[in-house]
């Protein structure tokens, strides 16, 4: 059924950065459910892989001394949604994740797998963009830290250097990204499950203690471009202003400045132009609810 090459399992971290030294040309296996397709699809044919499974200290959801949420890379869709911490800290995040596939794939599938594979339409993505997430890389020269938005360099790839070893060990979303700030998410599909996003749409808001002005916006979005993007125009243009129909609907069209979506069998550029107005204004409208404020 799989036709590959050799299969090598790391039992630790470094011993994972030692069979990518010693084996460049292997892919990296964890959930197996983006893989595994491809190998049967006869896309990776004769493959060698280097399975991280086994990696039980790259599983779980902490949190730092300093307040920095940790989310270990093997770490299921499913045990993500349904950590505490996650649930009490950055909901949305669940949220976004438990529209991944079915309940198999989420059962499988890895929040770390889901940022490597560097694709645009990865529900987990434009989230993490929006919350100001950091991707630990762990390679021979130790470990180093990403802006997730300077990870993704381009359509399916992402700056993960085999020369030096590295797999990817963590996603971290420090404090000051979660702390008293409320956000949604809107997957826009042709179903509600088991499907790939024609648009993905996350926002989050931080309000001022009067729940009057908006303090900082993020929008981010997936299947907007090439790779998942923030909006920097559009939370320019609505920080610091007063919480406002006018204020949601100006920086709603504002999107259209930092967007570039392109024609697809999936939908056309000028739907996807659309729908992000639309779900960036439904997104802000609910973020400010969840926050307590008031449209």
């Amino acid at each position: 059924m799989y036709d590959l090459s050799a299969l090598y399992q790391a039992q630790t971290v470094a011993q994972a950065v030692e069979l990518r030294l010693a084996h460049p040309e292997a892919r990296i296996i964890a959930g197996g459910t983006d893989v595994l397709v491809q190998m049967r699809e006869g896309k990776l044919a004769g493959a060698a892989l280097i399975s991280i499974q086994g990696i039980d200290a790259l599983r779980g959801v902490s949190l730092e001394e300093d307040g920095t949420l940790r989310i270990g890379s093997l770490t299921t869709f499913t045990k993500l949604s349904a950590h505490p911490l996650i649930r009490q800290y950055i909901p949305v995040l669940g949220e976004a994740v438990d529209q991944v596939g079915g309940p198999q794939i989420r059962n499988a599938g890895t929040i770390g797998g889901n940022t490597c594979n560097g694709v645009t339409s990865a529900d987990s993505a434009s989230t993490l963009f929006a919350w100001d997430a950091l991707v630990e890389l762990t390679g021979k020269n130790g470990v180093r830290r990403v802006p997730i938005q300077d990870f993704y360099i381009r359509s399916g790839v992402v700056d993960l250097r085999g020369e030096e070893g590295e797999i990817q060990t963590a996603i971290l979303i420090p404090r000051e990204s979660y702390a008293h700030t409320f956000g949604f998410y809107i997957k826009y599909a042709m179903r509600n499950a088991m499907d790939i996003a024609t648009l993905g749409t996350s926002v989050n808001v931080r309000l001022s203690p009067d729940k009057k002005t908006f303090e900082r916006v993020r929008i981010a979005f997936g299947v907007a471009g090439p790779v998942p993007l923030r909006a920097w125009q559009a939370e320019g243009s609505i920080r610091g202003r007063e919480v406002s129909p006018e204020a949601v609907e100006e920086c709603s069209q504002t999107v259209l400045q930092d967007i570039a979506p392109r024609d697809s069998w999936r939908a056309s550029k000028a739907f996807r132009q659309h729908i992000a107005v639309e779900c960036t204004r439904r997104c802000l409208v609910e973020s400010v609810k969840r926050a307590g404020g008031d449209l």
